[in-house]
This record gives C-alpha cells, sequence and structure tokens, in this order.
C-alpha cells in the first residue's frame, strides 16, 4: 500500500534567502561567504555559516554555475593508472586545486588506439579548464579545447603549438645525466627503451640520451619500443637480451616500464643487477625506492610542477589573452642500486 507523507511533512530545502533573512545579512554576503576568496570580513562569514548549517542550507552549485558561467570543475585527462607516476600526481593537484575552490573530473584515456575521439567528451562537461597529462592523447584535443575557450595546461609534455601552456620536468637533461653515469660506471653497450615515439617526453629523454652517450664517448644506445607499458617493456628487453651482444646497461624511459624490466631480468632470465646488466628509469615513481627495486631514476619535481600546473590555470582563467607560458621544473638524479656506479659514488640510503 502507497502512502503519500502529508505536505505539513515535508521540509522544504533552504534558500539563500532564509540564511540572510535568519542571519540579518543581505543575500549578496550569503554568496559571497560561499565563494572561495571572495571580499566578506571572518566574523560575517561565521555569521553566515551559523545560520546556514542551522537551517541546513548547502549551496546549489549547479544553479552558481549558470549564473556565473564557471563550474569549480577542472578536467584531468591521464594515461593508465597502472603507471606509478600519476596516483601522486592526482593526490598533489586535487588537494592544490581544491585550496583554489575548484574540484578534479577525471578522465583516464585508454591504454591503445587514439584516445582523442574518447577524451572529446571532456567538453561536454562544461569544465572551467583542462589538465592533459596522458602522452596518447594529440595536440589536436588541447587546441579544440582551446578554440572553445576552455583554458589547458599541458602537464608533464609540450606542444609545438605556441598557444598551449605546458608544464615538464627537465627531461632532456635528466636523460643526459643517465648517460653520463652510465658512462662513467664503465658501462659500453647501452640500450634505450623508448615510450611513443609521438610523445613528447619520450623524444625529449630519447634526444638527450643519444646526446649524453656521444658527449660521453658510448657507442649510440640501441633503441627498442616500449610504448611506457608493462608487456611493450617485456617484449623490449626479450628482444635486446636475446642479441649476440645484449647490452650492459637499460635505460627505460620511465620507471613504470624500468620496474617491470627489473622484474623480468631477475625472475625470466636469471640475470643479477648491476652485477650482470644495469637498469635505469625516468620520473622516481614511489616503487623507484622500495628496496626490493631501488632504482637509479631522475626525480620528476611533483609537487613543484603541480603548483606550477595551477598557477598556470589561474592565470588563464583570469587572462585567457595573455600568452601561453611554457615552463620547466629541474629535476635531480637519484642514485640508488640498480646502476652499477663510477668509483667514489655512493647510492642513495
Amino acid at each position: 500500500m502507497h502512502t503519500t507523507m502529508p505536505e505539513s511533512h515535508v521540509r522544504q530545502a533552504a534558500t539563500a534567502h532564509d540564511v540572510a533573512r535568519h542571519a540579518g545579512v543581505s543575500q549578496s554576503a550569503v554568496s559571497r561567504a560561499f565563494t572561495p576568496g571572495a571580499s566578506i570580513s571572518p566574523a560575517m562569514r561565521e555569521r553566515v555559516l551559523a545560520a546556514a548549517a542551522a537551517l541546513g542550507y548547502r549551496p546549489n552549485l549547479i544553479a552558481r554555475s549558470l549564473i556565473t558561467r564557471r563550474t569549480g570543475m577542472v578536467g584531468v585527462a591521464v594515461g593508465s593508472l597502472a603507471n606509478h607516476l600519476y596516483p601522486g600526481m592526482l593526490e598533489a593537484l586535487a588537494n592544490r586545486l581544491q585550496a583554489e575552490g575548484y574540484r578534479i573530473l577525471l578522465f583516464t584515456a585508454p591504454r591503445d588506439g587514439n584516445a582523442d575521439p574518447e577524451m572529446e567528451q571532456i567538453l561536454r562537461y562544461q569544465v572551467d579548464a583542462i589538465v592533459l597529462a596522458a602522452t596518447t592523447l594529440s595536440s589536436h584535443l588541447a587546441d579544440e579545447c582551446s578554440a572553445a575557450g576552455v583554458p589547458v595546461v599541458l602537464f608533464n609534455r609540450t606542444s609545438s603549438r605556441a598557444a598551449a601552456a605546458s608544464v615538464t620536468g627537465s627531461n632532456h637533461d635528466g636523460a643526459y645525466a643517465l648517460a653520463r653515469l652510465i658512462a662513467e660506471a664503465g658501462h659500453r653497450r647501452p640500450a634505450f627503451i623508448a615510450g611513443p615515439p609521438n610523445a613528447s617526453t619520450n623524444r625529449d629523454r630519447q634526444e638527450g640520451f643519444l646526446a649524453g652517450c656521444a658527449a660521453h664517448g658510448l657507442p649510440a644506445p640501441i633503441i627498442v619500443p616500449g610504448g611506457f607499458s608493462e608487456a611493450g617493456a617485456i617484449a623490449a628487453i626479450t628482444e635486446l637480451l636475446a642479441r649476440p651482444e645484449p647490452p650492459d646497461a637499460v635505460f627505460c624511459a620511465s620507471d613504470h616500464m624500468a620496474i617491470t624490466v627489473l622484474d623480468t631480468v631477475r625472475h625470466c632470465f636469471g640475470l643479477r643487477v648491476p652485477e650482470d646488466i644495469s637498469i635505469v628509469g625516468f620520473d622516481d615513481a614511489p616503487p623507484a625506492a622500495w628496496p626490493s627495486y631501488a632504482l637509479t631514476t631522475y626525480r620528476q619535481p611533483i609537487q613543484p610542477m603541480v603548483e606550477a600546473t595551477v598557477t598556470l590555470i589561474l592565470e588563464r582563467l583570469a587572462s585567457p589573452e595573455a600568452p601561453a607560458r611554457q615552463v620547466v621544473i629541474p629535476g635531480e638524479l637519484v642514485i640508488r642500486r640498480s646502476c652499477r656506479l663510477p668509483p667514489g659514488v655512493e647510492p642513495e640510503g
């Protein structure tokens, strides 16, 4: 049997007008109390919040977005979350944006194929800005977002288009430093397991490694594709070790691949690291520091990169016509036990 609650028992949702009347303030004061960064005294804000709590009032963000044309949401597109770099980056970015009054809306790109068609749905959510961190996304999507008036910041990647704002680590210099370390440790047969060839991150790291090898007397490294994936890394190291003269040092274009390679050479091929082969990576993802890996790598300074990303987003929102900036944040070489070391150099820890 269906019963209808008497109308007198149905509590109507409190409105901003109700809060203003209860607190004895204007309706605009209520709006400012719930708007991060708005001009309102602490005493006034406390008065409004107390009235809102007493009435059970919650601001209607959808209604506010129709008035302000802002949703308070920032779309973030990343690659596979299996990459250990992304979870920490997302947490830092979410916390930093939350401090500015924004929330993130997460989109993940598929591991295989063109991610653009699926990522184009980002624009349907009317986000205020977009952070593109997935290497599988083409710059075409960034162009579409910019044309729609949505600020875009590329994270850990760049574009040849001058209109694209970006934040990256020092990919070229980091790879150059790893090549120098390998050369000074006495290696003579370097190899590079690459990411996707169209990814700016991979391109810069490959160019830096090639330049470092040439400058420090090493032959040009063997280059095999790994695609920034576990399966690609396994196939790459298997191909390298099947050669008549396998490499004695392997630089993987990401820690995600390097960790897979470390497990593969030890457990599938029975090799000792670093006695039989040295493995180095790039990013300093959290597992790189685990004792079971102790991966020598080049650290991506995630927190400074996040700070720079949020700064660029706020700049673009405040001044959409301002020239886009490309920010490079220096990283640092992290020496652990997965690579043979030059005389006198000690590993971290």
